[in-house]
């Protein structure tokens, strides 16, 4: 996985939008978002994923094809919806098989989005009650096992004035220091 700085400026969310020169950003500052990702090599995957995945309390686990033949006539509108800028009230557990993508995360206290490329053997988890967004890259195909604490579940609130308030939110902040 790749960490940098989103450039914000305007055009295809699917192209890198990375500054030139590149500002990478340190596993430091993704540790201190309460970001966690692992390398795990696509060939021979299961025993590491099985044994992360019992570590960590994730129970059950899907696959989810995001691409045209994969979401056939809802691809596009799921495209836009999740680019919109949300958080959940669970961890995102996602392992890249195939294909690759972004994933953008709100760096606190700065609100500057972090652009997390994505490829196969990255498993990336993004923490409850930060705000974040999620694009295919130019290839249009991501392929990933996503991975659940209890029953999957995937509720976005997309933020605003409630979901600044919203408990898991609330609680993110005080994870990071950021807060009462």
């Amino acid at each position: 996985m790749r960490a940098y700085y989103y450039d914000n400026l305007p055009g295809d969310q699917r192209l890198p939008h990375d500054y030139v020169p590149s500002r990478l950003v340190s596993k430091e500052i993704l540790d201190a978002l309460n970001v966690k990702y692992w390398v795990i090599p696509v060939e021979g995957h299961e025993p590491k994923v099985d044994a992360l995945a019992k570590e960590r309390g994730y129970k059950n686990r899907d696959l989810i094809n995001v691409s045209k033949d994969g979401m056939g006539e809802i691809y596009e509108e799921k495209i836009k919806t999740f680019f919109q800028e949300h958080m959940h009230e669970d961890e995102e557990i996602r392992y890249v098989l195939s294909g690759s993508g972004f994933f953008d995360v709100r760096e606190t206290p700065t609100d500057q989005w972090i652009r997390l490329a994505v490829e196969p053997g990255d498993l990336v988890v993004i923490p409850a009650g930060i705000y974040h967004r999620f694009t295919l890259d130019e290839a249009n195909n991501i392929k990933a096992m996503r991975l659940f604490q209890d029953e999957p579940k995937w509720i976005p609130y997309n933020r605003s004035e409630e979901t600044d308030v919203n408990p898991h939110r609330v609680q993110y902040l005080q994870s990071v220091g950021v807060g009462a």
